[in-house]
């Protein structure tokens, strides 16, 4: 028996992830005159009361915000509303939020030129305090994977230290708006802990020796290798 016909017409359900549902509510408070530029937004923790979720989902939404210029933040005196018109707040939320949801597979191949190039810049200029912290971060990695236990938030600062070796604040805020959403995917991609524990090791193990060694192209060749597995599987993700 043949499919009936008028299910070919059914779009599959699209299901909001926390950092969307926060993007939205933050739209809303801000298209309706609740919040005004210049606001100051309430400090993360309680932020992440009031939506019912942990700080790491607002953390996330706020850089979002932050590197499409609805939000600026000052170390000092906390996260504010940005001085656009609604109209391009409005525009601007919506493309946020519809990429968000949409190519997974440009995202991918995003990050995988631009921590690349990231690298190379990281090992051109790393300083000692780079050095240290990225030890630090694999340190952590580390430990977690030998324990087969879940390391994706030390993958994620591991990379982020990284990007703050390079000194150049606009390659550290794509890096820090893209990794989060790439390192997701693992999940969906299946991909087992025991069967890329050594992989991932010896990868961030080769690209730390070359920063530290200064080679920048070793560096960015390692940070390749490193990213190949998911770049060559970016069309088979969703």
């Amino acid at each position: 028996m043949e499919p009936i016909k008028a299910f070919d017409n059914i779009e599959a359900i699209k299901i909001e992830s926390p950092v969307d549902k926060i993007i939205t509510q933050l739209k809303n408070l801000i298209t309706t005159g609740q919040l005004k530029a210049g606001d100051r937004l309430p400090a993360e923790r309680i932020l992440a009361e009031r939506f019912g979720v942990g700080r790491g989902y607002i953390r996330e939404a706020i850089l979002k915000l932050e590197f499409y210029g609805l939000l600026k933040t000052s170390p000092q005196s906390g996260t504010y509303v940005a001085g656009l018109s609604i109209k391009i707040m409005d525009s601007i939320f919506t493309d946020i939020i519809n990429f968000n949801k949409g190519d997974f597979a440009s995202l991918i191949e995003a990050r995988y030129y631009i921590e690349i190039n990231a690298a190379k810049l990281a090992a051109e200029r790393r300083t000692q305090d780079d050095i240290n912290q990225m030890k630090e971060a694999l340190q952590e990695f580390d430990t977690k994977i030998n324990k087969e236990q879940e390391a994706i938030e030390e993958d994620l600062l591991f990379h982020i230290k990284i990007a703050g070796a390079t000194k150049n604040s606009v390659i550290e805020s794509m890096i820090l708006i893209l990794i989060p959403d790439i390192i997701h995917l693992k999940t969906l991609m299946g991909l087992d802990i025991d069967k890329e524990k050594n992989y991932s090791i010896d990868q961030h193990h080769k690209i730390l020796s070359a920063i530290i060694d200064k080679d920048a192209d070793a560096a960015g060749k390692a940070m390749g290798e490193h990213l190949q597995a998911v770049l060559d599987n970016r069309w088979n993700i969703i």
